[in-house]
């Protein structure tokens, strides 16, 4: 078990009002799974995503990230987790815009305390693994949408993190380089890599094996989320005929 959320809640303080924002999340993802997390803006997907990333804890419940209880653990110690166990890809690639390519891949292995010439080695294998061999020297002004995606998945996958953690890695792409990207991402979890994608398109969490949806907080499988949306389709017609 690479993940596990027991009761996870999250609250925000908006001045004097506490307000809930995911609400009893249980949560378990198997070594090798690729999940997609699915919901409209505002249901609480950022937030679910902060805390399976460890860069943001719940208020109350437990998690556990590779058997390691995350609230028991230290800033060093998560930074740690963070750099090592996580590859973490996100919607606008979040490349630094003055290093090449190869130099952007390098960052977390950098962290990490991996010396240059390991670390050279290494970042071109997963500038290789994601088909931009001939990229290796580019700034990302340099790039395309779809190619600084790429870059950013590299740079992800460069540590051989537990997870691959997406948060809406094709919103900022047209479908083909969309399209890419999703099968890359296919790629790797035949290769073994655990996956887990937060996105809002259903054709882009198709892509995945399995799919949940967080709806106002709480998760939900796609029939309930369907039902859902029926009720309130259904009742709004019988307000407009009223």
């Amino acid at each position: 078990m690479i993940l596990s959320l027991n009761g996870i809640y999250k609250n925000y303080l908006t001045g004097s009002l506490e307000v809930p924002v995911l609400k009893d999340i249980n949560l378990s993802v198997e070594e090798g799974e690729y999940l997609a997390i699915m919901g409209p803006s505002g249901s609480g997907k950022s937030t679910l995503m902060n805390i399976i990333g460890c860069l943001d804890k719940p208020t109350s419940g437990q998690y556990l990230f590779d058997g390691v209880d995350i609230a028991r653990q230290n800033d060093a110690s998560l930074s740690n987790i963070r750099n090592r166990g996580i590859g973490f890809v996100f919607q606008n690639f979040n490349l630094l815009p003055r290093q090449t390519a190869l130099e952007n891949v390098e960052l977390p292995l950098l962290y990490a305390n991996i010396r240059k010439k390991k670390r050279r080695e290494i970042a071109a294998e997963a500038l290789a693994k994601v088909g931009l061999s001939d990229r290796m020297n580019f700034l990302p002004t340099q790039l395309s949408g779809g190619q600084k995606q790429r870059v950013a998945i590299a740079r992800a996958i460069a540590n051989k993190p537990k997870i691959l953690l997406a948060d809406e890695p094709t919103g900022a792409l047209d479908s083909k380089s969309g399209d890419q990207v999703m099968e890359l991402f296919s790629q790797l979890n035949s290769e073994g890599m655990t996956i887990v994608m937060i996105t809002h398109e259903k054709a882009i969490a198709d892509c995945a094996n399995k799919t949940i949806v967080i709806y106002d907080g709480e998760l939900r499988t796609i029939e309930e989320f369907e039902k859902i949306l029926h009720t309130r389709r259904s009742s709004r017609g019988d307000e407009h005929n009223g």
